[in-house]
């Protein structure tokens, strides 16, 4: 079966939106980032959702997000960091998409996120402990759905873009 649909999964910071929109780009697709989706349908940030309804909270808000995008056709989606977490979204995501891993270092995500104020799971004074406790959480659930990975802290955007881009067209 053809899968139309890419669905870029990975930690925070790996690049899943940088390359998404290189993706979809190169296929002239439409590229959608459920963060930013669920930012534009709530009318408020992700550190505000995590604030008044916690993580949970933001998870709900979530996983109907990815819900309703993966009955899109023809796209391009950067999941969250965390959409993994849930297995409704792990299903979902590979009943309709081809499913490619960003992986990226410990130490290159901390390097790209250092100045970012937009995460709340690293607002914590210790976010390389944390990123490495997320790393250990999130690793096999990325590696259980991923029809591909990629390193994306070493090699160069249009690389990864290109390679992710074969791999796809190998298999549909």
């Amino acid at each position: 079966m053809t899968k139309e649909n890419i669905y870029l999964i990975g930690h925070m910071g790996a690049g899943k939106t940088t390359i998404g929109r290189q993706l979809a780009k190169s296929l002239a697709v439409p590229f959608y980032d459920s963060d930013r989706a669920i930012e534009e349908s709530t009318g408020v940030d992700i550190p505000t959702i995590f604030e008044f309804e916690g993580e949970e909270g933001f998870r709900d808000r979530e996983q109907k997000m990815i819900q309703k995008l993966t009955q899109l056709h023809g796209i391009v989606l950067a999941t969250g960091g965390g959409a993994i977490l849930r297995e409704e979204n792990r299903k979902v995501l590979k009943e309709n998409g081809y499913i490619v891993y960003l992986q990226c270092s410990v130490e290159r995500i901390l390097e790209r996120t250092r100045r970012d104020t937009q995460r709340p799971l690293l607002k914590t004074d210790n976010p390389k402990e944390r990123l490495q406790r997320l790393f250990e959480q999130r690793q096999p659930l990325y590696l259980s759905c991923a029809n591909f990975r990629i390193d994306t802290g070493i090699l160069k955007r249009k690389t990864v873009v290109n390679r992710i881009l074969e791999e796809y067209r190998a298999v549909n």
